[in-house]
Protein backbone atom coordinates (compact mmCIF):
# COMPACT_ATOMS: atom_id res chain seq x y z
CA UNK A 1 0.00 0.00 0.00
CA UNK A 2 1.25 3.49 -0.88
CA UNK A 3 2.31 5.41 2.23
CA UNK A 4 1.34 9.01 2.90
CA UNK A 5 3.81 11.60 4.20
CA UNK A 6 3.66 10.93 7.95
CA UNK A 7 5.09 14.36 8.69
CA UNK A 8 1.61 15.78 8.13
CA UNK A 9 0.59 13.92 11.30
CA UNK A 10 3.04 16.12 13.25
CA UNK A 11 1.19 19.32 12.33
CA UNK A 12 -1.37 20.93 14.64
CA UNK A 13 -4.69 19.13 14.10
CA UNK A 14 -6.27 22.16 12.45
CA UNK A 15 -4.81 25.24 10.81
CA UNK A 16 -5.12 28.24 13.15
CA UNK A 17 -7.55 30.24 11.05
CA UNK A 18 -9.72 27.21 10.36
CA UNK A 19 -10.21 26.79 14.11
CA UNK A 20 -11.04 30.49 14.46
CA UNK A 21 -13.63 30.21 11.69
CA UNK A 22 -15.11 27.11 13.33
CA UNK A 23 -15.52 28.77 16.73
CA UNK A 24 -16.88 31.95 15.21
CA UNK A 25 -19.44 30.04 13.14
CA UNK A 26 -20.57 28.10 16.21
CA UNK A 27 -21.10 31.30 18.17
CA UNK A 28 -22.96 32.91 15.27
CA UNK A 29 -25.26 29.90 14.95
CA UNK A 30 -26.25 30.27 18.60
CA UNK A 31 -26.56 34.05 18.30
CA UNK A 32 -27.90 34.71 14.79
CA UNK A 33 -28.89 38.34 15.49
CA UNK A 34 -25.42 39.35 16.68
CA UNK A 35 -23.21 41.29 14.26
CA UNK A 36 -19.68 39.92 14.52
CA UNK A 37 -16.81 42.31 13.86
CA UNK A 38 -13.61 40.75 12.57
CA UNK A 39 -10.14 42.00 13.45
CA UNK A 40 -8.50 38.63 12.97
CA UNK A 41 -7.12 37.50 9.62
CA UNK A 42 -4.79 39.89 7.80
CA UNK A 43 -6.94 40.17 4.69
CA UNK A 44 -7.10 43.51 2.89
CA UNK A 45 -10.51 45.15 2.54
CA UNK A 46 -10.12 48.39 0.59
CA UNK A 47 -10.64 48.42 -3.19
CA UNK A 48 -7.83 48.77 -5.68
CA UNK A 49 -7.14 52.28 -6.91
CA UNK A 50 -7.80 53.36 -10.51
CA UNK A 51 -4.14 53.29 -11.57
CA UNK A 52 -3.60 49.70 -10.47
CA UNK A 53 -7.00 48.65 -11.81
CA UNK A 54 -6.16 50.22 -15.18
CA UNK A 55 -2.98 48.13 -15.27
CA UNK A 56 -4.88 44.92 -14.57
CA UNK A 57 -7.59 45.72 -17.11
CA UNK A 58 -4.95 46.63 -19.67
CA UNK A 59 -3.26 43.29 -19.07
CA UNK A 60 -6.54 41.48 -19.63
CA UNK A 61 -7.33 43.45 -22.79
CA UNK A 62 -3.99 42.45 -24.29
CA UNK A 63 -5.28 38.89 -24.27
CA UNK A 64 -8.26 39.70 -26.52
CA UNK A 65 -6.05 40.93 -29.36
CA UNK A 66 -4.10 38.48 -31.49
CA UNK A 67 -1.30 41.04 -31.81
CA UNK A 68 -0.80 41.38 -28.06
CA UNK A 69 -1.94 37.99 -26.81
CA UNK A 70 0.64 36.11 -24.74
CA UNK A 71 0.69 32.60 -23.40
CA UNK A 72 3.27 31.41 -20.90
CA UNK A 73 5.67 34.09 -19.76
CA UNK A 74 9.11 33.68 -18.28
CA UNK A 75 9.01 31.55 -15.15
CA UNK A 76 11.22 34.12 -13.44
CA UNK A 77 8.77 36.94 -14.22
CA UNK A 78 8.31 39.69 -16.79
CA UNK A 79 11.66 41.42 -17.14
CA UNK A 80 9.93 44.81 -17.06
CA UNK A 81 8.57 44.01 -13.60
CA UNK A 82 11.87 42.61 -12.39
CA UNK A 83 13.57 45.80 -13.55
CA UNK A 84 10.91 47.93 -11.82
CA UNK A 85 11.51 46.04 -8.58
CA UNK A 86 15.26 46.55 -8.93
CA UNK A 87 14.58 50.28 -9.35
CA UNK A 88 12.45 50.27 -6.17
CA UNK A 89 15.29 48.66 -4.23
CA UNK A 90 17.66 51.25 -5.65
CA UNK A 91 15.66 53.94 -3.82
CA UNK A 92 16.51 52.12 -0.59
CA UNK A 93 20.19 52.26 -1.49
CA UNK A 94 20.19 48.59 -2.49
CA UNK A 95 21.64 47.57 -5.85
CA UNK A 96 20.10 44.43 -7.35
CA UNK A 97 20.09 43.01 -10.86
CA UNK A 98 16.80 41.82 -12.43
CA UNK A 99 18.34 38.35 -12.62
CA UNK A 100 18.41 38.24 -8.81
CA UNK A 101 14.65 38.87 -8.55
CA UNK A 102 12.10 36.09 -9.15
CA UNK A 103 8.44 37.08 -9.53
CA UNK A 104 5.88 34.61 -8.18
CA UNK A 105 2.25 34.16 -7.22
CA UNK A 106 2.85 35.36 -3.67
CA UNK A 107 5.17 35.42 -0.68
CA UNK A 108 3.42 32.58 1.16
CA UNK A 109 4.15 29.85 -1.43
CA UNK A 110 7.70 31.12 -1.87
CA UNK A 111 8.24 31.04 1.89
CA UNK A 112 7.08 27.43 1.97
CA UNK A 113 8.94 26.35 -1.17
CA UNK A 114 12.32 28.01 -0.58
CA UNK A 115 13.43 25.29 1.84
CA UNK A 116 13.47 22.80 -1.05
CA UNK A 117 16.76 24.19 -2.41
CA UNK A 118 18.59 23.31 0.83
CA UNK A 119 19.87 19.97 2.08
CA UNK A 120 17.25 18.16 4.17
CA UNK A 121 19.78 17.76 6.98
CA UNK A 122 20.08 21.49 7.53
CA UNK A 123 18.58 22.52 10.87
CA UNK A 124 16.36 25.61 10.73
CA UNK A 125 15.62 28.24 13.35
CA UNK A 126 12.33 30.12 13.46
CA UNK A 127 10.97 32.72 15.80
CA UNK A 128 8.33 31.86 18.38
CA UNK A 129 5.66 33.23 18.01
CA UNK A 130 5.79 32.56 14.29
CA UNK A 131 3.77 32.90 11.11
CA UNK A 132 2.57 29.27 10.80
CA UNK A 133 3.80 28.61 7.25
CA UNK A 134 7.48 28.78 8.32
CA UNK A 135 6.91 26.07 10.89
CA UNK A 136 4.40 23.89 9.08
CA UNK A 137 6.22 23.74 5.75
CA UNK A 138 9.41 22.60 7.45
CA UNK A 139 7.58 20.06 9.61
CA UNK A 140 6.14 18.63 6.39
CA UNK A 141 9.65 18.53 4.93
CA UNK A 142 10.87 16.59 7.97
CA UNK A 143 13.41 19.14 9.11
CA UNK A 144 14.66 19.65 12.65
CA UNK A 145 13.41 22.99 13.96
CA UNK A 146 14.95 25.19 16.65
CA UNK A 147 12.65 27.79 18.18
CA UNK A 148 13.90 31.28 19.10
CA UNK A 149 11.89 32.95 21.85
CA UNK A 150 10.49 36.41 21.07
CA UNK A 151 9.05 38.13 24.15
CA UNK A 152 8.60 41.63 25.50
CA UNK A 153 11.94 41.15 27.29
CA UNK A 154 13.83 41.09 23.96
CA UNK A 155 11.45 43.46 22.13
CA UNK A 156 10.02 40.47 20.24
CA UNK A 157 13.26 40.00 18.30
CA UNK A 158 15.22 36.78 18.89
CA UNK A 159 18.64 36.21 20.33
CA UNK A 160 21.16 34.44 18.11
CA UNK A 161 20.78 30.64 17.92
CA UNK A 162 22.81 28.86 20.59
CA UNK A 163 23.18 25.71 18.53
CA UNK A 164 24.34 25.11 14.99
CA UNK A 165 21.65 25.88 12.41
CA UNK A 166 21.87 26.34 8.66
CA UNK A 167 18.75 28.44 8.06
CA UNK A 168 17.02 31.18 10.03
CA UNK A 169 13.62 32.65 9.21
CA UNK A 170 13.15 36.31 10.19
CA UNK A 171 10.10 38.49 9.55
CA UNK A 172 10.09 42.30 9.78
CA UNK A 173 7.69 43.99 10.19
CA UNK A 174 6.71 40.95 12.14
CA UNK A 175 3.56 38.93 11.79
CA UNK A 176 2.11 38.42 14.40
CA UNK A 177 3.79 40.76 16.91
CA UNK A 178 3.98 43.95 14.83
CA UNK A 179 7.61 44.44 15.91
CA UNK A 180 10.08 45.95 13.43
CA UNK A 181 13.76 45.00 13.54
CA UNK A 182 16.30 47.79 13.92
CA UNK A 183 19.44 48.03 11.81
CA UNK A 184 21.50 46.94 14.81
CA UNK A 185 19.33 43.87 15.37
CA UNK A 186 19.55 42.80 11.73
CA UNK A 187 23.28 43.50 11.60
CA UNK A 188 23.78 41.11 14.50
CA UNK A 189 22.12 38.31 12.51
CA UNK A 190 23.83 39.20 9.23
CA UNK A 191 27.26 39.17 10.88
CA UNK A 192 26.44 35.87 12.60
CA UNK A 193 25.16 34.28 9.36
CA UNK A 194 28.26 35.29 7.41
CA UNK A 195 30.54 34.02 10.17
CA UNK A 196 28.71 30.70 10.43
CA UNK A 197 27.94 30.29 6.71
CA UNK A 198 24.22 30.19 7.44
CA UNK A 199 21.38 31.63 5.34
CA UNK A 200 18.67 34.02 6.51
CA UNK A 201 15.21 33.75 4.93
CA UNK A 202 13.87 37.28 5.39
CA UNK A 203 10.12 37.87 5.04
CA UNK A 204 9.59 41.54 4.12
CA UNK A 205 5.94 41.27 3.05
CA UNK A 206 4.95 44.22 5.27
CA UNK A 207 7.92 46.47 4.50
CA UNK A 208 5.76 49.14 2.86
CA UNK A 209 4.13 49.79 6.25
CA UNK A 210 7.39 51.06 7.75
CA UNK A 211 7.21 54.85 7.97
CA UNK A 212 10.08 55.42 10.41
CA UNK A 213 13.06 56.28 8.19
CA UNK A 214 15.47 54.91 10.79
CA UNK A 215 14.10 51.40 10.39
CA UNK A 216 15.21 49.16 7.48
CA UNK A 217 12.67 48.00 4.90
CA UNK A 218 14.98 45.45 3.31
CA UNK A 219 17.62 43.26 4.89
CA UNK A 220 19.90 44.29 2.03
CA UNK A 221 20.20 47.71 3.64
CA UNK A 222 22.54 45.92 6.05
CA UNK A 223 26.13 45.56 4.77
CA UNK A 224 27.01 41.96 3.96
CA UNK A 225 23.40 40.78 3.72
CA UNK A 226 23.63 39.86 0.04
CA UNK A 227 26.20 37.19 1.00
CA UNK A 228 23.83 35.46 3.42
CA UNK A 229 20.18 36.45 2.93
CA UNK A 230 17.23 35.61 0.70
CA UNK A 231 14.41 38.16 0.83
CA UNK A 232 10.76 37.36 0.12
CA UNK A 233 8.13 40.05 -0.39
CA UNK A 234 4.65 40.66 -1.72
CA UNK A 235 2.14 42.93 -3.44
CA UNK A 236 -0.67 41.50 -1.28
CA UNK A 237 -0.78 44.10 1.48
CA UNK A 238 0.95 46.99 -0.29
CA UNK A 239 -1.19 46.93 -3.44
CA UNK A 240 -4.20 44.95 -2.18
CA UNK A 241 -3.28 41.86 -4.23
CA UNK A 242 -4.35 39.26 -1.64
CA UNK A 243 -6.61 37.59 -4.22
CA UNK A 244 -4.75 38.80 -7.30
CA UNK A 245 -1.62 36.93 -6.15
CA UNK A 246 1.78 38.47 -6.89
CA UNK A 247 5.05 38.45 -4.98
CA UNK A 248 8.77 38.09 -5.44
CA UNK A 249 11.89 36.49 -4.00
CA UNK A 250 15.40 37.91 -4.15
CA UNK A 251 18.28 35.44 -4.34
CA UNK A 252 21.49 37.48 -4.81
CA UNK A 253 24.22 36.21 -7.09
CA UNK A 254 26.56 36.53 -4.11
CA UNK A 255 24.82 33.48 -2.64
CA UNK A 256 26.45 31.49 -5.41
CA UNK A 257 24.72 28.29 -6.41
CA UNK A 258 21.47 29.18 -4.61
CA UNK A 259 20.43 31.63 -7.32
CA UNK A 260 20.76 28.90 -9.97
CA UNK A 261 18.99 26.36 -7.75
CA UNK A 262 15.98 28.61 -7.16
CA UNK A 263 15.87 29.33 -10.88
CA UNK A 264 15.90 25.57 -11.53
CA UNK A 265 13.17 25.00 -8.98
CA UNK A 266 10.94 27.68 -10.46
CA UNK A 267 11.43 26.61 -14.06
CA UNK A 268 10.67 23.02 -13.07
CA UNK A 269 7.65 23.50 -10.79
CA UNK A 270 6.21 26.91 -11.68
CA UNK A 271 4.90 28.33 -14.95
CA UNK A 272 5.24 31.96 -13.97
CA UNK A 273 2.98 34.51 -12.32
CA UNK A 274 -0.19 35.62 -14.10
CA UNK A 275 0.63 38.01 -16.93
CA UNK A 276 -2.45 40.05 -15.95
CA UNK A 277 -1.30 40.31 -12.32
CA UNK A 278 2.16 41.37 -13.45
CA UNK A 279 0.69 44.25 -15.46
CA UNK A 280 -1.04 45.31 -12.24
CA UNK A 281 2.27 45.05 -10.41
CA UNK A 282 3.95 47.30 -12.97
CA UNK A 283 1.18 49.86 -12.46
CA UNK A 284 1.56 49.63 -8.67
CA UNK A 285 5.30 50.33 -8.92
CA UNK A 286 4.90 53.35 -11.18
CA UNK A 287 5.39 56.69 -9.36
CA UNK A 288 1.65 57.41 -9.44
CA UNK A 289 0.84 53.80 -8.55
CA UNK A 290 3.10 53.85 -5.50
CA UNK A 291 1.47 57.04 -4.31
CA UNK A 292 -1.96 55.48 -4.77
CA UNK A 293 -1.02 52.29 -2.92
CA UNK A 294 0.71 54.11 -0.07
CA UNK A 295 -2.45 56.13 0.48
CA UNK A 296 -4.25 52.88 1.25
CA UNK A 297 -1.36 51.75 3.47
CA UNK A 298 -1.79 55.01 5.43
CA UNK A 299 -5.50 54.27 5.74
CA UNK A 300 -4.77 50.91 7.36
CA UNK A 301 -2.19 52.47 9.66
CA UNK A 302 -4.76 55.02 10.82
CA UNK A 303 -6.95 52.02 11.64
CA UNK A 304 -4.08 50.63 13.70
CA UNK A 305 -3.80 53.93 15.56
CA UNK A 306 -7.52 53.90 16.36
CA UNK A 307 -7.33 50.34 17.70
CA UNK A 308 -4.20 50.97 19.75
CA UNK A 309 -5.45 54.21 21.29
CA UNK A 310 -8.75 52.59 22.23
CA UNK A 311 -7.18 49.55 23.88
CA UNK A 312 -4.51 51.53 25.72
CA UNK A 313 -7.21 53.75 27.20
CA UNK A 314 -8.81 50.61 28.56
CA UNK A 315 -5.56 49.82 30.33
CA UNK A 316 -4.49 46.99 28.04
CA UNK A 317 -0.83 46.54 27.14
CA UNK A 318 -0.43 46.81 23.35
CA UNK A 319 2.65 46.32 21.16
CA UNK A 320 3.06 46.99 17.42
CA UNK A 321 0.63 49.00 15.31
CA UNK A 322 3.10 51.81 14.56
CA UNK A 323 5.12 50.53 11.61
CA UNK A 324 3.08 47.37 11.04
CA UNK A 325 -0.63 46.63 10.55
CA UNK A 326 -0.74 44.19 13.47
CA UNK A 327 -1.23 44.83 17.17
CA UNK A 328 -0.01 42.36 19.78
CA UNK A 329 -2.14 42.63 22.89
CA UNK A 330 -1.23 41.17 26.27
CA UNK A 331 -4.26 39.27 27.54
CA UNK A 332 -5.64 40.77 30.77
CA UNK A 333 -5.85 39.14 34.19
CA UNK A 334 -3.69 36.18 33.19
CA UNK A 335 -6.23 34.80 30.72
CA UNK A 336 -4.88 32.34 28.20
CA UNK A 337 -5.19 33.29 24.52
CA UNK A 338 -8.18 31.12 23.63
CA UNK A 339 -10.07 32.14 26.76
CA UNK A 340 -9.61 35.77 25.77
CA UNK A 341 -10.78 34.89 22.25
CA UNK A 342 -14.03 33.51 23.68
CA UNK A 343 -14.41 36.46 26.06
CA UNK A 344 -13.87 39.06 23.32
CA UNK A 345 -16.29 37.27 21.01
CA UNK A 346 -19.05 36.74 23.57
CA UNK A 347 -18.85 40.14 25.26
CA UNK A 348 -17.79 42.54 22.50
CA UNK A 349 -18.64 40.40 19.45
CA UNK A 350 -15.14 40.96 18.07
CA UNK A 351 -12.95 38.25 16.51
CA UNK A 352 -9.17 38.34 16.84
CA UNK A 353 -6.38 35.78 16.71
CA UNK A 354 -5.17 33.92 19.82
CA UNK A 355 -1.43 34.26 20.22
CA UNK A 356 -1.09 30.62 21.26
CA UNK A 357 -1.83 29.69 17.65
CA UNK A 358 1.51 31.22 16.69
CA UNK A 359 3.58 29.17 19.14
CA UNK A 360 4.52 28.60 22.77
CA UNK A 361 5.59 32.18 23.39
CA UNK A 362 2.42 33.53 21.80
CA UNK A 363 0.44 32.26 24.78
CA UNK A 364 -0.89 35.15 26.84
CA UNK A 365 -1.09 37.43 23.81
CA UNK A 366 -3.67 38.23 21.18
CA UNK A 367 -3.25 39.58 17.63
CA UNK A 368 -5.54 42.20 16.15
CA UNK A 369 -5.41 43.31 12.53
CA UNK A 370 -5.76 46.85 11.20
CA UNK A 371 -7.17 45.60 7.89
CA UNK A 372 -10.82 46.62 7.69
CA UNK A 373 -13.26 49.36 6.73
CA UNK A 374 -12.93 52.43 8.96
CA UNK A 375 -16.53 52.28 10.17
CA UNK A 376 -16.09 48.63 11.15
CA UNK A 377 -12.83 49.36 12.95
CA UNK A 378 -14.40 52.20 14.93
CA UNK A 379 -17.45 50.07 15.76
CA UNK A 380 -15.27 47.19 16.96
CA UNK A 381 -13.18 49.44 19.19
CA UNK A 382 -16.28 51.11 20.63
CA UNK A 383 -17.82 47.71 21.33
CA UNK A 384 -14.66 46.58 23.13
CA UNK A 385 -14.56 49.79 25.19
CA UNK A 386 -18.23 49.51 26.09
CA UNK A 387 -18.75 45.78 26.53
CA UNK A 388 -15.50 44.06 27.41
CA UNK A 389 -15.52 43.38 31.15
CA UNK A 390 -12.03 43.85 32.52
Amino acid sequence: MTKANSNYDKLPQTYLFVEIAKRTAAYQAKNPKVKIMRLGIGNTTEPLGPIVTKGLVGGAKKLEDVNTYSGYGDEQGDNRLRSALAAWYQKLGVKLEPGEIFVSDGAKPDTANIESIFDKREVIAICDPVYPVYRDSNIIAGRKIVYLACTDKNEFFPELPKEKVGLVYLCSPNNPTGAVASRAQLKKFVDWANKNKAVIIFDAAYSFFVSDKKLPRSIYEIPGAKRCAIEISSFSKFAGFCGVRLGWTVVPHELGKLNALWNRRQTTMFNGASNIAQEGGLAALSPAGQKECLKTVSYYMENAKIIKNGLVRLGLVVFGGENAPYLWVKTPKGLDSWSFFDKLLSEAHVVGTPGAGFGKYGEGYFRLSAFGHRADIVAAVESIKKNLML
